[in-house]
């Protein structure tokens, strides 16, 4: 007998050469069903892994992270014996999982059609109530070479002689299907209940156009149907609020070739709303002692050369321009500029904190394949600033950072977000991070205690730090439950050094500041693109691009209309007055469709009151209101920047 000890410290005795089934089906009948993976150990394994000495055990369902991610991995494999059984002469090639679901890339002569792909799905359905055991096989090269030669699988045998010949590799056996994978997988293909294939693609073989075009299916499973339902119907959902199709629809954004790919041009609408947005951190801003500063799009490279950029970001930079035999370049970042501005003049210990604030706007090259829409583009508009305080005035300016971010959270309702930490990797220094081991774990460990003490939500990454020091990257999810990395706050004790910024302390001695980059509201081209999404393009109405439709019944109070469209102005509401002809019912269903929040529909009576009969998108006609009555409110509605529809 061994014994097994539980996490709620329970010890259990049981025979040795059980498995975490086993154990499963010692505790209950229900346990045993939604069990998927098992840890031995804090160690990921099987469900029928053999438990040979006392060890600790957690048993996790579908419902877990762990679990869900083991059910995503099984069912790639299962679609991949599915996919044999129907077309034997395919090729397979990868199957990894990505957030929420999975993909697989085959080698056939015809692409799938989405008929193919129901015919898939019906045969993965078979394969799983078919109740196949999964087993896993541990290999060497040689052998998994062999294997994979002798079933024609020339892809598979690509990527095994690209790994180490002494490595030894990990396998899944079911039935007569094997595959490559380090698991774990469940242990039984009745453990995959509720998936769904979700389309298909091309993709070119190892992500180079130059190789073969493989076709790639997209799936997903759960562990319960109800979530399984719920996800599917937020794909639908996130394809309604698709930033782009939104954004041509409510006439924000748009791009032309002529102007060039990843620069997108603001129409009116989208301008309206930056304003909104630049207005809300300039305000938010100046209560925190923010001073307001600009810069040139277009700096010499020895200013790069200097902050660090030209060796660490270059492939990020636009090339150069030679002008009068100087090399300049477009802006990628606004730091730089801003270490300049602090030194254009001395500094005293009574001066700092200073912070430099900026809606700068940057160039950054990305690649053509990478662009997409408002989310990865070559000019963005940044809501940057820097902070150049004391050793002793970190931790309390980097947690009213993060507080600001819990301020725009709540007046955008974005009800869930996640900071990581990204640290430092030991072999990045001196190439990708500025070689100082003593002054990252510092940083680093200020970072942490900041995110611990003032009760955040954060996770940490190794290796994921900018050059010159820790940052947090913040993660924010939608109305409908997508995530989008919103923006960051990073700390920077190298660069300060380099361009010999300083200040005078108590003693009379110079000291270098520290240097803490933030962004809260990240870019207009990414925020803006995250909130069309995160509202549906159902703004509130302070954000609204245009606040107010003025609905003439007839030409018969035209006249009145625009009285009431100026006193509207007059208060810096964006307001629109259609005149055209259409009867009031076809008005407002543009109106509507248009997202427009308010609707004052006018006749005869509304102007021989004065009033207006006021009609809300959400709500319906709400009455009549007197015109300064509306003014009234309206403007509290703006001011107070409510959630109109929350």
């Amino acid at each position: 007998m061994i014994k097994i000890t539980l996490p709620d410290g329970s010890v259990r005795d049981v025979v040795a050469g059980s498995t975490p089934q086993d154990v499963a089906h010692d505790i209950g009948p229900g346990l045993a069903r939604s069990v998927v993976v098992a840890k031995v150990d804090r160690q990921l394994v099987d469900l029928n892994k053999k438990l040979v000495e006392d060890c600790s055990l957690e048993l996790f369902t579908g419902g877990t992270a762990e679990g869900h991610d083991t059910l995503l991995h099984s069912t790639a494999h299962l679609m991949a014996q599915a996919v044999k059984k129907l077309f034997p002469e395919a090729k397979v090639t990868i199957g990894p999982t990505i957030e929420n679901s999975f993909y697989y890339d085959f080698d056939v002569d015809t692409p799938f059609s989405d008929d193919v792909l129901k015919t898939i799905e019906s045969k993965m359905k078979e394969l799983a109530k078919s109740g196949q055991e999964i087993f896993r096989e541990e290999i060497s090269v040689e052998k998994a070479i062999d294997y994979f030669e002798s079933i024609d699988e020339s892809y598979k045998v690509e990527i095994i002689k690209d790994i180490d010949p002494n490595e030894v590799l990990s396998t899944y056996t079911q039935t007569d299907f094997m595959d490559l994978c380090r698991g774990p997988h469940v242990s039984n293909t009745s453990k995959i209940k509720y998936f769904k294939l979700l389309s298909t693609s091309g993709a070119y073989w190892r992500g180079n156009e130059k190789n073969k075009m493989l076709q790639r299916i997209y799936g997903t499973v759960f562990s319960r149907k109800e979530d399984l339902k719920e996800y599917l119907h937020n794909l639908e959902e996130a394809k309604k609020r698709d930033h782009r199709k939104l954004g041509k629809e409510l006439s924000i954004f748009t791009f032309d070739d002529e102007v060039g790919a990843g620069l997108p041009l603001w129409l009116p609408n989208g301008t309206a709303m930056i304003e909104q947005l630049e207005t809300l951190a300039k305000e938010t801003e100046k209560k925190s002692m923010y001073s307001q500063v600009r810069t040139p799009h277009l700096t010499k490279g020895s200013l790069y050369e200097k902050s660090g950029h030209l060796k660490h970001y270059k492939e990020s930079m636009y090339p150069a321009m030679d002008i009068d035999g100087t090399e300049y370049y477009v802006k990628p970042m606004n730091c730089p500029h801003h270490h300049k501005i602090y030194s254009s003049s001395p500094k005293s210990y009574r001066d700092l904190p200073v912070r430099l604030s900026e809606y700068g706007t940057c160039y950054r090259y990305e690649k053509s394949g990478q662009l997409f829409g408002l989310m990865r583009v070559r000019s963005l508009q940044m809501n940057d600033a820097h902070i150049y305080c004391t050793e002793k005035q970190f931790k309390n300016e980097f947690l009213n950072v993060c507080n600001m971010y819990l301020y725009y959270f709540k007046i955008f309702n974005i009800k869930k977000y996640s900071m990581r930490l990204s640290l430092h990797s030991k072999d990045g220094l001196g190439e990708k991070y500025v070689n100082d081991p003593k002054l990252w774990t510092t940083t680093e460990n200020w970072v942490r205690e900041v995110l611990t003490d003032g009760g955040f939500d954060f996770i940490e990454a190794e290796g994921e730090a900018a050059f010159y020091g820790p940052k947090i990257d913040v993660q924010v999810w939608s109305a409908i439950g997508k995530e989008f990395t919103l923006a960051t706050n990073q700390v920077d004790f190298a660069v300060p050094r380099k361009f010999n910024l300083t200040y005078k302390d108590e003693n009379g001695d110079e000291k270098t500041p520290l240097c803490i980059h933030r962004a809260p509201l990240g870019t207009h081209e990414r925020f803006i693109g995250f909130l069309i999404e995160h509202f549906g393009g159902n703004f509130p109405l302070w954000l609204a691009p245009i606040q107010v439709a003025v609905l003439p019944v007839s030409d018969k109070v035209l006249d009145y209309a625009q009285e009431v469209v100026d006193e509207l102005r007059q208060l810096d509401i964006r307001v629109f007055l259609n005149n055209r002809s259409d009867k009031i019912g076809a008005k407002i269903r543009q109106s509507e469709l248009e997202k427009i929040n308010i609707m004052l529909i006018l006749g005869v009576n509304e102007k021989n009151e004065k009033s207006v009969s006021l009609r809300r998108r959400f709500d319906g006609d709400v009455g009549k209101f007197q015109v300064q009555e509306l003014k009234e409110m309206l403007s509290l509605e703006i001011k107070n920047r409510r959630l109109t529809h929350s």
